[in-house]
């Protein structure tokens, strides 16, 4: 007789981390870094990833409580469409001994909620927020890195490139508004960095994606590289389908997701990233997502027809004659990946005009 299985525990709610602003400085134009402190972020668990993350808790609209509330109270007393709104930011930067959390947050003028917060944030407001999160540091062992992501992945590639190892080639791709975007990266890794400035540009064709055409661009350097890709939904899931199958990458040497989409807020990005994303694509276990279940997606034999030549059994131990001798896995993989080995260059800088892609033929 079976025995009856032990009561479900309900999975303990997550405790919000109550910070209070210290200072906040214009990076750019459209960049605000704001850092964070007080006695709340004791044990504050972060740096074992490069791309840690905290989700900021702003009051809803119409709230009948401020920005120092009680999470767990308002939940347990609110009705859903009054809880605070969320929005993830990268941890730019993290001082354990200060106990001061920097994030980055990009300003569009007076639209959304993290923008015109930072903006006006004042040394001593108080802001609430869950984490951190992350999955991601570079690979040591790899040969090479590739980063590659837009004004919102910027702050988890400037924490990731302090660990790449000295010498080591590391290719990063950026894409911000124009010239007064960009920032300032080191790395004691043998760092190329190419800027691409979008503009005003609206949505384009996937492939026409500056990020896109640059990927697509760049002569990958010999050996096993370590990808990190993210961005904006439209032109990440064109990248990923570019290094899965056209350069071969292997999936646990991708961490690769969309972080925002064009059109939409985080509410509404964040409530259709599951159909955005097939299952079969997902990220893989060292990325932090879920994965199909095994077998899942094991792709199914394409039979002929009944009947034609092709269908007939071959005779017991025989094999199919083939003009050419078989190639392995790995021989097909070496081929995909096979590039010049670069030469040690200083680090170089390259500042692209989404116009010259499109004169490439992107």
């Amino acid at each position: 007789m079976a025995e009856a299985s032990a009561p479900s525990t309900p999975r303990p709610a997550r405790r919000a981390v109550r910070t209070v602003v210290q200072r906040v400085d214009r990076v750019s134009p459209h960049l605000l870094r704001v850092v964070l402190g007080g006695p709340g972020l004791e044990g504050f668990a972060a740096g074992a990833f490069t791309d840690h993350y905290v989700k900021l808790l702003f009051p809803a609209p119409g709230a009948p409580y401020g920005d120092d509330f009680d999470l767990a109270e308002v939940r347990a007393t609110l009705p859903k469409a009054q809880w605070p709104r969320t929005r993830t930011y990268t941890v730019r930067a993290w001082d354990a001994a200060a106990l001061e959390l920097t994030v980055d947050v990009v300003q569009h003028g007076d639209v959304g909620l993290a923008g015109p917060w930072a903006a006006a944030a004042q040394p001593g407001d108080v802001l609430q927020l869950l984490g951190p999160g992350g999955a991601y540091t570079p690979d040591p062992g790899a040969d090479w890195h590739l980063l590659v992501g837009d004004a919102s992945v910027l702050p988890a590639i400037a924490a990731s490139l302090p660990r790449i190892p000295a010498g080591r080639p590391v290719h990063v791709i950026v894409e911000v508004h124009d010239a007064a975007e960009q920032q300032e990266l080191a790395s004691p890794g043998d760092l190329r960095v190419t800027w691409l400035h979008r503009g005003d540009d609206g949505a384009v064709d996937p492939e026409a994606e500056p990020l896109v055409a640059a990927v697509r661009a760049l002569e990958f350097p010999q050996g096993r590289v370590h990808a990190f890709v993210h961005g904006e939904a439209v032109a990440v899931r064109a990248l990923r389908r570019h290094l899965l199958a056209d350069r071969g990458l292997d999936r646990k040497d991708l961490s690769i997701s969309g972080y925002w989409k064009r059109t939409l807020d985080e509410d509404g990005w964040q409530s259709s990233k599951a159909e955005w994303t097939p299952r079969s694509k997902r990220t893989s276990p060292a990325e932090g997502r879920r994965t199909p279940a095994a077998g899942r997606c094991r792709r199914r034999r394409l039979q002929p027809p009944r009947g034609s030549r092709s269908s007939r059994t071959p005779v017991s131990g025989t094999r199919a004659r083939s003009s050419s001798p078989p190639r392995s896995d790995a021989t097909v993989a070496s081929e995909v990946r096979a590039a010049p080995d670069p030469t040690p260059e200083p680090v170089r800088r390259h500042t692209v005009d989404n116009r010259a892609l499109r004169r490439w033929g992107a």
